[in-house]
């Protein structure tokens, strides 16, 4: 299983997957936050969204896991 994690603190603007979706290496999966700038998270691996552990709003640390690929 490979862990996407977030880059820097900040509020998860939007997640652009779902559960299931195939996800290819560079692919934005989603859109962070942080003083008013939106940061684009990838995936540095290809694979399927096994787990979504944040939601749209929730505010996440740095290194935190968002999504799960398996």
């Amino acid at each position: 299983m490979n862990e996407i994690k977030a880059s820097m603190a900040g509020s998860m603007w939007q997640i652009n997957v779902k559960l299931g979706d195939e996800v290819k290496a560079g692919e934005d999966v989603a859109i962070l936050e942080s003083m008013k700038m939106e940061i684009p998270i990838a995936t540095e691996k290809d694979g399927k969204i096994a787990e979504i552990k944040v939601n749209e709003g929730d505010f996440i640390n740095e290194g935190d896991v968002i999504i799960i690929l398996e």
